[in-house]
């Protein structure tokens, strides 16, 4: 089984050789001395070293993420020791199981050079490397958040950025869009007591904050909210000691966890969870995916699962967490969505951002690669694509070779019955209702059919001159098939009409 170790070193260049080379591998004559027209002279363009340092250094930092700019991090492995397969049969949950994983801690509004003691919500995302694929858990440390639909989240984020006339950050700004959004005042009065303060991000709790939803084994469905408890207690700063860090530590957080790692003294969260059975959700008090408020604990006790320790600093900061690639959107089965609106908006946002910030092949980085062996994708191509699929594989579905069909997926086509309605295992029950989401075709009426109408527009809309150009025009288009494809383009037509079938079929073999 994959390792942390592992994780951390794929990508890794050994750097065997004495002296350094250009980025073909050529050896470098000089770090030290750039080639000029003479021992005078002016530096010459074709001195290739030159020009790729330079280029290189002009781009070595990738955009910030618009929140969560300013970020640490580390890796370790999360330890489940309680039997929750009752609720979900995922197998990072499973008791006795452990999973490779890290953790990125961060402020929201702040750019990736501001201290980490400014009062600011605080993230707390987790990335799991599981054998049935990456789970991640993106959250705060806090339970809720400021707004309940994502539609509003652009216009939060840009009211705590800076103001576009000064370019300064705006007390202003900030108070007139909370006062205007009351729905902000249970995350506020978080924001502006001890937690928008933390001493070091060991000394947080992380939540999943979320509405969550667990399948079992037998497709029941169970609503869930994730709580990490730090086992180092929960300790912040007053406003002057946050201030007077912000002067003299701007990195205490990252700071404090990377030499907290070095010397041995590895911090663990216990691993919580609140289940809700699904019936009870229509009925509970509050609306349990309003993103603003909590679940009571005396109505669903936190129950807990197991831990997980960050035991690993990163080998390079840049490569494994300023480019690892959180995203609500990545689960695993026994895990899925809630109506949360804004969950359903960060399911697209995260991995949009990525694709801006790093690239659409960001999930190809060895950071953000699955550990449960090659992924199998009909995606392909695009910038710094370095991974593809087997020689000959067909980058469509479906296909002759009847490879890379969903699991849900039976037989070369995507059509299902009606009778037999397929249900995405990750997504059973997905709203408060109970109702299924439903992964399928539409349901068919008395006269559906794939080819019924294409009949009639032959039969009865064409005349014989028509039907003849249309039949020479469609064996024309077959020049170049092979003889397995050939039969079925006869079988096509013929579902059609079997005249067209059989004119089909004369013209295409006469003129072979």
């Amino acid at each position: 089984m994959t390792g942390i170790d592992d994780i951390l070193n794929r990508g890794e260049r050994t750097n065997a050789h004495a002296h350094t080379t250009k980025l073909n591998g050529s050896p470098v004559q000089s770090e030290n001395h750039s080639v000029t027209s003479g021992q005078q002279g002016p530096v010459i363009l074709n001195d290739i070293h030159l020009i790729e340092k330079l280029a290189a250094f002009n781009r070595q930092v990738v955009p910030d993420r618009i929140p969560h700019a300013k970020g640490l991090g580390a890796f370790g492995e999360l330890h489940i020791t309680e039997d929750v397969s009752a609720y979900t049969k995922a197998s990072l949950f499973q008791k006795g199981t452990v999973t490779p994983m890290a953790a990125r801690f961060s402020t929201v509004a702040g750019e990736s050079g501001s201290p980490d003691t400014w009062r600011d919500v605080h993230g707390f995302a987790l990335r799991f490397w599981t054998q049935e694929g990456n789970y991640d858990i993106v959250g705060n440390n806090t339970p809720v958040f400021f707004m309940r639909d994502s539609v509003k989240f652009p216009d939060f984020i840009q009211s705590q950025k800076r103001h576009p006339a000064t370019g300064l950050r705006s007390a202003d700004m900030q108070w007139d869009f909370w006062t205007r959004t009351p729905e902000s005042a249970h995350q506020v009065t978080y924001l502006m007591g001890g937690r928008g303060t933390p001493r070091s991000a060991r000394e947080m709790n992380g939540y999943g904050s979320h509405t969550f939803q667990w399948i079992n084994a037998e497709g029941e469905a169970f609503w869930v909210k994730y709580h990490f408890i730090s086992e180092q207690g929960v300790h912040n700063l007053t406003q002057d000691e946050a201030t007077k860090a912000a002067g003299e530590t701007p990195d205490l957080h990252r700071q404090d966890l990377y030499e907290a790692i070095e010397r041995g003294d590895f911090p663990r969260w216990s691993v919580e969870v609140q289940i809700m059975p699904l019936d009870e959700a229509e009925t509970y008090r509050f609306n349990p995916f309003d993103l603003t408020k909590v679940w009571s604990k005396k109505d669903y006790p936190r129950k807990k699962i197991g831990y997980f320790e960050l035991n690993r600093n990163p080998v390079n900061f840049h490569a494994q967490i300023e480019q690892i690639a959180l995203d609500p959107s990545n689960l695993v089965p026994g895990v899925g969505f809630s109506p949360d609106k804004m969950l359903q908006g960060r399911i697209f946002a995260y991995s949009d951002q990525q694709r801006y910030r790093i690239g659409p092949n960001y999930r190809q980085l060895p950071i953000n690669q699955p550990v449960n062996g090659d992924v199998n994708t009909y995606s392909q191509n695009g910038p710094m694509a370095y991974q593809f699929n087997e020689n000959g594989s067909l980058p469509y579905s479906p296909n002759k070779t009847n490879k890379g069909a969903g699991v849900l997926d039976s037989g070369e086509t995507s059509d299902h019955s009606a009778e037999h309605p397929v249900v995405d295992d990750a997504m059973v029950g997905n709203d408060q209702h109970g109702n299924q989401l439903y992964r399928g075709q539409y349901v068919q009426h008395a006269e559906d059919d794939n080819f019924i109408q294409a009949t009639i527009l032959y039969r009865d809309v064409m005349n014989d001159e028509e039907k003849e150009e249309l039949a020479n025009n469609i064996a024309g288009a077959m020049d170049g098939v092979k003889p397995e494809t050939e039969q079925r383009c006869y079988e096509y037509w013929t579902n059609v009409h079997p005249d067209l079938g059989a004119r089909v079929k004369e013209i295409f073999t006469s003129s072979k």
